[in-house]
């Protein structure tokens, strides 16, 4: 591929070298910029931005005879030998030898046989750790190791080379050579929008000189020192955007409600239970805040069986005593009816006036609810998203609960602000939050956490089940339980099956069950595709216990209280995720017989296996989340990833937690003093006005 032309050959580009288009980019061309587009890079300044994650460190690369023990080295060479030995106590040894030039290395892993399977004969790896001699040969217990690529000159492997996201038709070693292309064509035409004052307070270096180093590194601690910068940049342009929501709901006006103990205790007597000392720490916090002229904006974090919807219950309440309207918004009609049926069972004494919202209602009688809302005569308003729609006009709107949060977005829970004044906020979710995610995407509210379950609760017992004879014995079980009266849950990873013969499908389970394992019993089936009507009738007939075994997809993950369900059968247990197993886990145990989980999976994937065995020793959701978000990615824990609500470039709230807490108080230091009011943060309050404005609402001025 010939040199593209320079970039003085296109009059256009050079007006703004970090806007012309990216095949004017010495070295890129026509063919190469349409590759990019893959990644999403069309300019110099995208190219320039497009960071490599890691690096390969070859700093220290060895000739094997220069090898000393005990500290950090590198050998290259090419595999030929895989080995895995079996050893006392049924661990295993895996080995994997390398020739290098002649000299043998040998990398071993304990109880990793996985090891061998992504390693082949011939590849050519780089091993980095700290080697031992043992029997007159070199190994490496547990090295890092590094895949050359065909391109990479072993004989000429040496210093820091970084590693970039790639896309098909661009090699390692052409994006190297593009990246250093354009850092010296470009970089020294970046502005910083960190003043020089506040790069020196936190140490930090200028921005070109950060991303040149990134691109160029001359040594690793160089390049950890300029990723360093690029990471506080993107986590501290988020946090900012969260301070300046934060500042702009406190500036918002609220009607103070005052809780007396005459109240508290009204609402108390409703309940059958005396609430856990978790639950009432979240309701002091909640009194305090409710007594503010702001409002309140908090998230309540609750364990699976933790007892927030009587929070939910208690906060509502006080609001109708106290004169106002109160609405709760969930993720889904099946968890809308949930709380309506709790509501209905609390204040079946009540004249609490009330209503139960949905999408697909009759509508001469949407037309009645909407007219009652607006005028107030109703005062408990329970929904979905159809609460947030224009047509729904609340006359004295106090207290607003928002449960499922991480289901809504910050825009969906504004919906709820009209008028001079806003309701107080409460968001609710049963699926523990990893701190690093507290931090993102709830950063803008005040968190409190029940962590203890009401008394009698019992932990359910979860065993992995791999084979058809452990299955079988299962099943059996099943039959027992059901004997006793019992109820069973099977929750499949897709409706449809892929073939005929697919077993984890909801349909094909539904009719394998009926003919063999289960012949007899009262099997029903439950998938997000069937008419809303035939699914309320089919969670009914499992609520009276009209079915024994109720086989569904993760439709039943939220919101399904059956006391009488006691075992929970999880197929291809290996596609979901920690927070969602221990989510599905939840839906049994409720009342006050034991509970059994099943996960039948028969996988050999390594992060699959290790989530299994995490669920299987713990029940603790908060654990439970910071293994999942340390698995999986903060993206994909509670869906963001493929929502694109998840706003950060580079950085990632997991790995990165030190920096982000930084971030967040020198966040919000700048805010609440005003100093990133001042003109020379005009800059940086550009770009982030600019990145979310449109995901927060931001004010552009104040």
């Amino acid at each position: 591929m010939s040199d593209a032309p320079k970039p003085e050959s296109n009059p256009a580009a050079v007006v703004d070298r970090l806007a012309m288009p990216v095949q004017y980019v010495r070295g890129v061309g026509p063919q190469r910029a349409e590759l990019l587009k893959n990644l999403g890079i069309e300019s110099a300044r995208d190219l320039l931005f497009h960071l490599p994650g890691d690096i390969h460190d070859f700093s220290d690369v060895r000739p094997v005879p220069q090898l000393q023990p005990d500290l950090v080295q590198s050998v290259h060479g090419v595999v030929v030998d895989r080995d895995c030995r079996q050893m006392n106590g049924g661990r295993t040894l895996a080995g994997i030898l390398l020739n290098c030039q002649g000299h043998f290395v040998r990398g071993l892993w304990f109880n990793q046989p996985w090891v061998l399977k992504k390693y082949r004969d011939g590849d050519r790896l780089v091993f980095n750790g700290k080697p031992q001699r043992r029997a007159g040969r070199w190994e490496f217990n547990n090295p890092t190791v590094y895949v050359l690529a065909p391109e990479d000159d072993m004989e000429n492997v040496s210093g820091v080379l970084p590693r970039y996201p790639l896309t098909d038709g661009i090699r390692i070693e052409s994006m190297r050579r593009m990246t250093r292309a354009v850092t010296e064509q470009c970089v020294d035409l970046v502005s910083d929008p960190l003043p020089g004052a506040f790069r020196a307070a936190h140490q930090l270096p200028e921005l070109a000189s950060a991303l040149r180093a990134l691109h160029i590194p001359l040594g690793k601690q160089q390049w950890e020192d300029a990723r360093r910068r690029v990471l506080l940049d993107d986590l501290l342009e988020f946090q900012l955007a969260l301070a300046l929501r934060r500042r702009m709901t406190q500036r918002l006006k609220a009607v103070p409600i005052e809780v007396s103990a005459r109240i508290d205790a009204r609402i108390r007597r409703l309940f059958d239970f005396r609430f856990t000392e978790g639950q009432n720490a979240a309701i002091r916090d909640i009194v305090n805040d409710l007594k503010l002229k702001q409002p309140m904006h908090r998230l309540l974090q609750a364990d699976v069986g933790a007892g927030k919807t009587a929070i939910a219950v208690y906060i509502m309440l006080a609001a109708v005593a106290a004169g106002h309207q109160a609405v709760l918004m969930a993720p889904t009609e099946v968890l809308a009816n949930q709380h309506w049926e709790t509501f209905e069972e609390l204040l079946k004494e009540s004249r609490v006036k009330r209503c139960l919202l949905l999408g697909g209602l009759p509508a001469a009688q949407r037309r009645e609810m909407l007219s009652g809302i607006s005028d107030g005569s109703l005062q408990l308003i329970i929904g979905t998203q159809a609460l947030i729609q224009e047509s729904v006009q609340f006359r004295n709107l106090a207290v607003a609960v928002v449960d499922e949060q991480h289901r809504f977005g910050v825009r969906q829970r504004a919906g709820f602000f009209v008028g001079e004044y806003s309701p107080h906020i409460l968001v609710m979710t049963a699926t523990p939050i990893p701190r690093s995610l507290c931090l993102t995407q709830f950063g803008d509210l005040d968190v409190s956490v029940i962590r203890d379950l009401p008394p009698g609760r019992q932990r359910v017992i979860t065993s992995r089940i791999t084979g058809s004879p452990e299955q079988a014995k299962v099943w059996e079980f099943v039959r027992q339980q059901v004997a006793l009266g019992r109820q069973t849950y099977v929750v499949c990873p897709r409706v449809e099956g892929q073939t005929e013969d697919d077993f984890a499908s909801a349909e094909n389970v539904f009719k394998q069950l009926q003919k063999t394992e289960l012949a007899g019993l009262r099997v029903d089936l439950l998938h997000g595709r069937m008419d809303r009507d035939l699914r309320h009738g089919v969670m009914e007939r499992f609520r009276n216990h009209e079915s024994d075994v109720l086989v569904s997809t993760t439709v039943i993950e939220v919101g399904v209280n059956v006391p009488n369900a006691t075992i929970m059968i999880i197929q291809q247990a290996e596609r979901f995720g920690l927070a969602q197993l221990h989510q599905l886990r939840g839906r049994i145990c409720r009342g006050r017989f034991q509970g059994y989980c099943f996960l039948f999976s028969e996988t050999d994937i390594p992060d699959a296996l290790t989530r299994l065995v995490a669920l299987e020793k713990t029940s603790d959701g908060f654990e439970l989340a910071e293994k999942d978000a340390e698995l999986r990615g903060p993206g994909d824990i509670l869906g963001l990833r493929q929502s694109g609500a998840m706003p950060l470039r580079v950085a990632d709230p997991v790995r990165d937690l030190k920096l982000l807490q930084l971030s967040r108080q020198i966040a919000q230091d700048l805010v609440d003093s005003g100093s990133f009011d001042a003109p020379e943060f005009h800059a940086l309050r550009t770009i982030v006005l600019n990145r979310f404005d449109n995901l927060f609402d931001l004010p552009q001025t104040g």
